[in-house]
């Protein structure tokens, strides 16, 4: 090695690690809240400080676990679910919380520290993109829901295409799906990477210790799907499947997630659908579950039945890790991941009879489970949290560096 790449690498190693602000609107336990607060635990190789919104919600938060180097602020006003889908008054309303919280944001000493800023929910990238407009703070677009009315809703896919996206110099989208939704209304200059959201994975391989205990040798007795209980994530259409594949079998179906976001009227009635589809003795609802692994030991089957396009599809990265049979979607990001009859069986999203059937399938087929079971925590692309860390860490620093060399070229 030379004096000069030797005096590189030392100048490297004695780089400060990099100040990233992350943004939040909310604590409640949603699939972006949780897979930041994951990320977050891993050990990210930057110093994070985490600045939210005030919350609605007396319950625990999906960041009260954090580690101690993370710092965290709240800051500015609530946000309450379902503000973006109403009507004229909503909107305004939005509109007036959204500017409320990126005058705070922008005030936040947090802001004024950060190398870079982090908007890790559609919400916060709405007035994360208010704050840095003006201001020479690198913008970093976390995308976890696809670009469209459907998902965001009107006010907030106003705000996403018109707002957001042109100011980002960074996206990082959870799929392919996801980011191409959103390429039209990018700047050209702008950084775009997929990384997976981190999902807890506990990439062990069979034989391993801790690995996952093997399903294939053994019946199916426990199918589950682990997502929040919300209609578009298709917890109806297991439960009308189950109940014709399995009534009065001794197999349980079980829902793990709570019912956040004003959905637990939808809870209701699933109990109240089970009780009349004659399986409410073999249904549970297990609420929010912290150990997903041993949760996951338990089960045979896990399901992924969403009724629009997943923008990606976490539980079925813990199923593919888990090695779970796993059953999913045929669209979205949960078909980027699963090669139907390899690592899993893909069905056409919202039809019952397909859910039906690939569960009869894999009841019955001891070879069919016993292939699909082996390849699943083999999945190419999957990542444990410190590697989706990792990424991210590279990231931030490429939108740094960029950001940087832009402003010197403009000078």
């Amino acid at each position: 090695m030379s004096g000069q790449e030797g005096a590189g690498s030392a100048a490297n190693r004695a780089r400060p690690p990099l100040r990233v602000l992350h943004l939040n609107h909310t604590t409640v336990a949603g699939g972006a809240e949780l897979a930041l607060a994951r990320m977050l635990r891993a050990g990210p190789g930057w110093s994070a400080c985490l600045l939210l919104a005030p919350s609605a919600d007396p319950g625990p938060g999906a960041f009260d676990a954090l580690p101690a180097g993370v710092r965290r602020q709240v800051t500015g006003v609530r946000h309450p679910a379902g503000a973006s889908t109403g009507g004229v008054g909503a909107a305004v309303t939005l509109g007036m919380r959204i500017l409320a919280q990126a005058i705070a944001t922008r005030c936040s000493r947090r802001f004024a520290e950060a190398q870079v800023m982090d908007a890790n929910s559609t919400r916060s990238a709405a007035y994360g993109g208010l704050a840095a407009r003006w201001s020479r703070k690198p913008f970093v677009v976390h995308l976890r829901d696809l670009v469209d009315p459907r998902t965001l809703g009107g006010s907030g896919h106003a705000l996403m295409v018109r707002i957001v996206l042109p100011r980002a110099d960074g996206v990082v989208a959870n799929s392919r799906t996801t980011l191409e939704s959103a390429m039209p209304h990018l700047r050209k200059d702008a950084l775009a990477e997929v990384i997976p959201s981190a999902s807890g994975l506990r990439l062990l391989r069979a034989g391993e210790a801790g690995a996952p205990a093997p399903v294939a040798d053994r019946p199916v007795r426990t199918v589950g799907m682990l997502a929040r209980i919300d209609p578009w994530k298709g917890q109806h259409l297991l439960l009308e499947a189950f109940a014709r594949v399995y009534r009065g079998r001794d197999v349980r179906l079980q829902f793990a997630g709570d019912a956040p976001f004003g959905h637990e009227d939808y809870a209701e009635e699933l109990r109240r659908r089970a009780e009349a589809l004659g399986v409410a003795d073999q249904v549970d609802f297990l609420g929010h579950v912290e150990d997903i692994d041993a949760l996951l030991d338990t089960w045979e089957v896990g399901v992924h039945a969403s009724t629009r396009v997943e923008p990606l599809g976490q539980n079925v990265l813990q199923y593919l890790a888990a090695g779970r049979l796993v059953i999913a979607a045929d669209e979205g990001g949960p078909a980027e991941w699963i090669e139907d009859g390899v690592n899993g069986l893909l069905v056409p999203s919202r039809d019952i009879d397909a859910l039906a059937s690939a569960l009869e399938r894999l009841d019955g087929d001891a070879g069919l489970r016993s292939r699909l079971t082996a390849a699943a925590p083999h999945t190419p692309g999957l990542l444990d949290d410190a590697a989706v860390a990792r990424a991210h860490a590279a990231f931030y620093d490429r939108v740094v560096r960029q950001a940087a060399s832009g402003r010197a070229r403009a000078r």
